[in-house]
């Protein structure tokens, strides 16, 4: 894992420190005290349904087909708010029920901030640090929370830095913390407010994927011309960077949809 994060995510340095930090010591203690529980945030196309995919092929043999891999989608799942208590129940007996048949299953929600507020209550106690829940062990599960959520706020933040003078690299993840909490949590729209996984805390790692530069984004179309099987030629490597958009409008120097579209791009080139 730590070598295909190295090799295959372009540009996000907290998130290898943050991620295998995370693993490494959940999965070296045999009886956790509680599940690992890690919330992905960031601008589209900066990563996260990458990394997540990445994370699930290396701890399940089928990857994402695994029996014991579930995923979320709120549009796709909890479309409808007058249904919400309906969401609730069926959310609640999908986890117990799967975590009763593999106490080492993974959860992942994509899309958490278009969640309805108050679903998010009805996985928190299979969060916390109890040891039974439901009649269910549940602390070798793994949750990972996927949203675009505190985006604006990251994007901001790198942007300030550049202004200063200041590399993104030099970003801390403590420069970055308060302002996703704040932004995530405090935001009436978001799936997070008012949850409980903010007041018990049991959210393990804040995980910000950050903006990415034209370098990156040369860096991701040579990635997937290599793993296409297709030859490597610079006017084309240079010739899809060019055709994404940028920000700021002026500067250009942040790509506005990350390397979500490389892949789609590369065909009108050859």
């Amino acid at each position: 894992l730590e070598c295909d994060l190295a090799t295959g995510l372009v540009g996000q340095p907290l998130v290898k420190q943050q991620v295998l930090r995370g693993l490494r010591e959940f999965l070296a203690t045999p009886s956790p005290a509680k599940p690992l529980v890690l919330s992905f945030h960031g601008s589209t196309g900066t990563g996260k349904t990458y990394v997540s995919s990445m994370l699930i092929r290396h701890l399940f043999r089928d990857g994402l087909r695994s029996p014991y891999v579930h995923q979320f989608s709120s549009l796709a799942h909890f479309p409808h708010h007058e249904q919400l208590q309906q969401y609730k129940e069926n959310l609640k007996h999908w986890i117990q029920g799967n975590l009763t048949a593999c106490g080492r299953s993974a959860f992942l929600f994509d899309e958490t901030d278009k969640m309805h507020p108050g679903l998010m209550d009805v996985i928190v106690p299979f969060l916390g640090p109890s040891w039974v829940v439901y009649g269910t062990n549940y602390r070798k599960a793994i949750f990972i929370f996927i949203s675009n959520a505190g985006g604006e706020q990251i994007k901001k933040m790198t942007l300030d830095l550049w202004h200063a003078h200041k590399d993104r690299e030099e970003i801390s993840l403590q420069d970055l913390e308060s302002a996703i909490s704040k932004a995530v949590f405090e935001s009436p729209q978001s799936g997070f407010w008012k949850s409980g996984l903010i007041n018990e805390h049991l959210i393990d790692f804040l995980v910000p994927f950050l903006p990415l530069k034209r370098h990156h984004v040369k860096q991701c179309v040579t990635n997937e011309l290599t793993q296409q099987g297709l030859e490597v030629r610079q006017d084309i490597v240079q010739g899809v960077a060019d055709s994404i958009p940028y920000f700021p409008e002026e500067e250009k120097i942040f790509s506005s949809t990350g390397c979500k579209t490389v892949s789609s791009r590369i065909s009108f080139f050859f």
